[in-house]
């Protein structure tokens, strides 16, 4: 029995043993790179990068092309070293399916089987990895719901919006509990609510014990979450540490955030008096807002769109800001 009868029956507990379920290593850390590097034919993905991570919750940020995809999916076992290695807890990465089983992973890509309803799909996987029919059923509904996907789980998934997929696709990487869960661009294309979801999610995960390690582009996102992060640029690492530390630079640049909505232009007049706000246009269905303080206009902007309600499909972030960033970093260090 699949869908919401099944559900209805009630559900078993999560089970103790099986894929995923193990305790990580008190001695090795989450992620350990030595000499790591990554050819595509003649392009460099990944740069001879030594890095260590430690527990708890780190973000790798940077512009697109700047290799984050490739790392992960170096780390998670989906492409082969061209020199050098990775290791995960102790145990190298490539061709070890053990150690697979405790990986949570979110993609950037979207892959779906679009004719599965979001329930369908997150249970198909966790039954591919080795779970019986009924854990799968009760760790797909307790994700799913965890993402505010109740009311939708049993829709099918051609009909979502691209923040609805990007919370399936986090339910699915969460579901078996996972030692280390491996997150890429999670919060691309979420409105602000799927955003607070997932965020949440995260946080959870790290007060838990676990390991979290997350790309992005918006440092304002990363901040909230974790001040640990990772600068890589061009396939190498060129900064590690405090988030705080790189903050006045990323301030030095304006913000430009797009807001995707049905009444961009009654969005524009509601944001025209907000203090925090530069500038805006309206461009086919997207207010596009340059701010000079993102922290303040980022926390008032769920307020203006409830209190008003306005609909919202997305809120991006463009990469121009951190573009500037990073080529103030390369050039500060002669790279």
């Amino acid at each position: 029995m699949t869908g919401a009868g099944a559900r209805e029956r009630g559900r078993p507990a999560r089970p103790s043993t099986g894929p995923g379920v193990s305790h990580r290593s008190a001695l090795a850390p989450p992620v350990d790179t030595r000499g790591l590097t990554k050819w595509y034919g003649l392009v460099l993905g990944v740069n001879d990068v030594d890095l260590i991570v430690s527990p708890g919750l780190t973000a790798i940020i940077g512009p697109n092309g700047a290799g984050k995809s490739t790392f992960l999916k170096l780390a998670t076992g989906q492409l082969r070293p061209s020199g050098g290695g990775i290791w995960l807890y102790g145990e190298p990465v490539w061709n070890n399916p053990g150690l697979m089983a405790r990986i949570g992973y979110c993609p950037e890509q979207d892959a779906f089987y679009r004719r599965m309803t979001g329930y369908e799909f997150v249970t198909t996987l966790l039954g591919l990895s080795g779970y019986t029919r009924a854990d799968s059923e009760a760790m797909a509904d307790d994700a799913l719901r965890e993402m505010g996907m109740a009311g939708a789980m049993d829709r099918r998934i051609s009909g979502y919006s691209k923040g609805m997929r990007q919370r399936v696709k986090v339910a699915q990487a969460i579901a078996h509990d996972p030692d280390l869960l491996i997150l890429d661009e999670p919060l691309s294309g979420t409105d602000p609510v799927g955003r607070v979801r997932v965020l949440d999610a995260i946080r959870r995960r790290e007060r838990d014990g676990k390991d979290v390690l997350l790309s992005s582009h918006i440092l304002h996102d990363i901040e909230r979450v974790t001040r640990n992060i990772v600068l890589i640029d061009r396939g190498r690492v060129i900064a590690q540490g405090d988030v705080h530390e790189i903050r006045d630079l990323i301030d030095r640049h304006p913000h430009v955030v797009r807001i995707r909505t049905r009444e961009a232009r009654r969005l524009a007049m509601l944001l025209a008096g907000d203090p925090n706000v530069a500038s805006l246009d309206v461009e086919d269905g997207t207010v596009v807002v340059r701010t000079p303080r993102p922290d303040e206009f980022y926390a008032s902007l769920p307020a203006v769109l409830s209190e008003n309600r306005v609909p919202c499909t997305e809120v991006q972030s463009p990469d121009d800001n951190l573009d500037a960033v990073f080529k103030y970093l390369v050039e500060r260090d002669g790279t």
